[in-house]
């Protein structure tokens, strides 16, 4: 895998969402495709039941999950609501440049949409069934583990993408996306990551509280 030419520490650093992407990007997909294909081999899974999966959209097809995004929203959402708030915010995810959507054999959703182009992220059921088939013990725990493990893939990914310039930013559209992209019936979406090139700055500076009281430290 190509070396980024930040350090890690650099890359946590910037990694944050930002609001405003556009598809003027100067990475090749094929970094991207790399950047995914490493997260999901490498990020930890319980039990190595390795669980992760991604959709990789960009160009035509990022806008295209947008365009079902728009229909789906106009859709379900009251008319006042739509053109207030979805509306404007679904034209300014289609700007980015592609989508990772990660996805996971449970219910619950987290959308982090980008604009240029986006991943879904998903999880699989039957990888995490087989754990429990074999392992009846830890069942109970399964989901909450599987939890974990799908959100350190998007933050390696999200990192990742930082390193290389990208900028990132967090819909009733699951059965469409399913359908379009021939998605398994296991794959559940657990979150959506748009990515572009950063066009302006964050809506407003992150704010820390004291890390002294977030931190204790003893033996030292």
């Amino acid at each position: 895998m190509s070396p980024s030419t930040i350090s890690l520490l650099d890359a946590i650093k910037g990694r944050s969402s930002l609001h405003t992407l556009s598809d003027d990007v100067d990475i090749p997909d094929s970094r991207v495709q790399e950047i995914v294909r490493e997260g999901i081999l490498h990020s930890p899974t319980p039990f190595n039941c390795q669980s992760g999966r991604a959709v990789v959209l960009v160009k035509a097809e990022h806008k295209k999950f947008w365009d079902l995004a728009h229909e789906s929203a106009k859709s379900k959402v009251p008319a006042a609501v739509f053109e207030k708030v979805f509306a404007p915010r679904i034209k300014m995810f289609r700007a980015a440049y592609g989508t990772v959507s990660p996805t996971k054999a449970l219910t619950r959703r987290l959308f982090l949409m980008c604009l240029c182009a986006q991943i879904l992220f998903y999880e699989s059921g039957n990888a995490m069934q087989a754990v429990c088939d074999r392992m009846p013990i830890v069942k109970d725990k399964m989901p909450q583990w599987t939890e974990h493990a799908s959100g350190m893939l998007q933050y390696t990914i999200w990192t990742m993408l930082t390193a290389e310039g990208f900028g990132h930013y967090n819909p009733m559209v699951d059965a469409a996306a399913a359908k379009e992209w021939d998605i398994p019936t296991d794959w559940s979406l657990n979150a959506q990551m748009v990515f572009g090139k950063p066009t302006g700055p964050r809506f407003a500076e992150k704010e820390y509280s004291p890390v002294e009281d977030r931190m204790k430290v003893y033996g030292a």
